[in-house]
Order: structure tokens, then C-alpha cells, then sequence
């Protein structure tokens, strides 16, 4: 099954970051989180990857294309003007990457996938969240309703430190805790090609079009993840994840 990821959009609520690279490409403990997400899907055996590449695209396709070379020793014959590498990528991922344009919105990014996507079932997610979603779950959940798209409900962290209230008015304070109302989608999504029919061009958006339009056919439904999830909307999110890389025990991290 092909895994999708939408990452060419503009990243302006982080523009600290972005006004240089696309959000994809913000680092995580010295690798972008885009890098993240794929390690992810590799631990469910999921290796083949399309990625709808627009904003700074070409920092994006670099990366991969120099992949091999700026992960691990390199021989350089200055003579030949020729470089190897020394050792094989230990992540053996197919990755495409496909230009959907700079002002293109997110489902028409889905819709510039479909010549690669058409013909089975497939996967896809947002390249700036990560999550410990089970995913051999979440497509078993998708084969047993039978629906077009499956998306996964989390509930987002607070904005805000939560007090807890003791007996005797002492408080606990949890920094960004899970909220405990609403829910919202988090990505990490198994659709069916019928969901390319739904898509009228590049000004269609992904959410308020072709999922509202699946949620009034009732062809849409939600698996909901309870445990860790978070997304890079802002410098203060970029922080956060850099703090729990750092803590030695980052909770997305289900590959080691």
C-alpha cells in the first residue's frame, strides 16, 4: 500500500522556520520531521512514498537526492569529481516526489497524486504531524467499516497549562495537557480511489470539500486515537518536539 504526504503547503504560522524551507523539512533532533513520518510508516511495513511537493519544493527534492551522501561516509575522488557513499541506507524507502505547484490547496495536492494513486487503496497524512497511531489498526478499522476514507480523531494537546484543583485549593499544573473535548483530524488516513472522484481541481481543499462531501454521503468515518499525537503549527510546537527529542524518549518514536 503507497503512502501519501501533503507537503507543499506554505507553512506561514511558522514562518520563523519557514521563510527558509518548507515546515517538512524542520528539523527534529537533526532530521526533518517529514523524516519522522516515514520512519513511522517503515515500522508497519510501508515503504513506498509519494510526496505532493510545492512551497520550496526543490529543499525537499534536494534532500532525498542527497540522501545517501549527507547520512553517513562518503568517498570523494577529487580527481574524478565523483562522490560515494560508504554505507547502504538503513531505510530502504521508495520516495516520489511529485510537484503539485506553490498555490495549489490540499485536495487539489491529492488530486495531482491520483495518475500514481488510482488503483488501490492508500494512505495519507500531513508532513508536519507525528503521532504513535497504530497503523496496522487503524487499516484494519478501515477494511472492517467499508467506507471510502478513514481519518484519525485526536484530540489535540492544550494551548494552555491545565490546573488540577487538591482538596485544599493546592494545585498540580500539567503543561500541555490532552484536551479532554473535541476532537479533530490528525491525519494518518486510509482512503479508497473513489475519493479522486470527489476532487474538482487544484481550489478544492481536503477538509472542507471532498471530506465534508464523504461525511454527507456517509461514506467517511473516524478512528480515534487516544495516545500521543502533535503537529508543528508554530515556533512554540517546534519547540515542544525539540524538548521531547532531547528528553531521550520522544513518544512518536516507535522504531528503536
Amino acid at each position: 500500500m503507497r503512502v501519501a504526504i501533503l507537503a507543499g503547503g506554505l507553512g506561514s504560522r511558522l514562518s520563523e522556520e519557514t521563510d527558509v524551507r518548507p515546515k517538512p523539512m524542520v528539523g527534529i533532533g537533526g532530521r526533518p520531521i517529514i523524516w519522522h513520518i516515514m520512519k513511522h510508516y517503515e515500522v508497519y511495513g510501508f515503504s513506498d512514498f509519494y510526496v505532493a511537493v510545492g512551497y520550496k519544493g526543490d529543499i525537499l527534492k534536494r534532500y532525498f537526492l542527497d540522501y545517501t551522501l549527507v547520512s553517513g561516509s562518503v568517498a570523494v575522488s577529487l580527481q574524478e569529481g565523483e562522490a560515494r557513499s560508504l554505507e547502504d541506507a538503513q531505510e530502504h524507502w521508495s520516495v516520489n516526489l511529485i510537484d503539485t505547484g506553490n498555490d495549489t490547496n490540499t485536495g487539489g495536492r491529492l488530486k495531482r497524486l491520483e495518475p500514481w494513486l488510482r488503483d488501490g487503496t492508500f494512505m495519507l497524512t500531513y508532513g508536519d504531524g507525528v503521532s504513535d497511531v497504530d497503523v496496522g489498526a487503524l487499516i484494519d478499522f478501515h477494511r472492517a467499516h467499508g467506507r471510502h476514507a478513514t481519518i484519525t480523531a485526536v484530540r489535540p494537546p492544550s494551548r494552555f497549562g491545565e490546573l488540577i484543583f487538591g482538596d485544599d485549593d493546592t494545585i498540580r499544573f500539567k503543561e500541555k495537557p490532552q484536551m479532554g473535548e473535541g476532537w479533530i483530524n490528525g491525519g494518518f488516513m486510509v482512503l479508497e480511489p473513489e475519493v479522486f472522484d470527489l476532487i474538482d481541481g487544484d481550489d478544492s481543499g481536503l477538509e472542507g470539500d471532498v471530506f465534508e462531501r464523504l461525511s454527507e454521503e456517509g461514506q467517511l468515518v473516524a478512528y480515534r486515537h487516544e495516545s500521543f499525537w502533535q503537529c508543528m503549527d508554530t515556533l512554540r510546537d517546534v519547540r515542544y518536539l525539540r524538548e521531547l527529542w532531547e528528553s531521550g524518549n520522544p513518544p512518536w518514536v516507535t522504531w528503536e
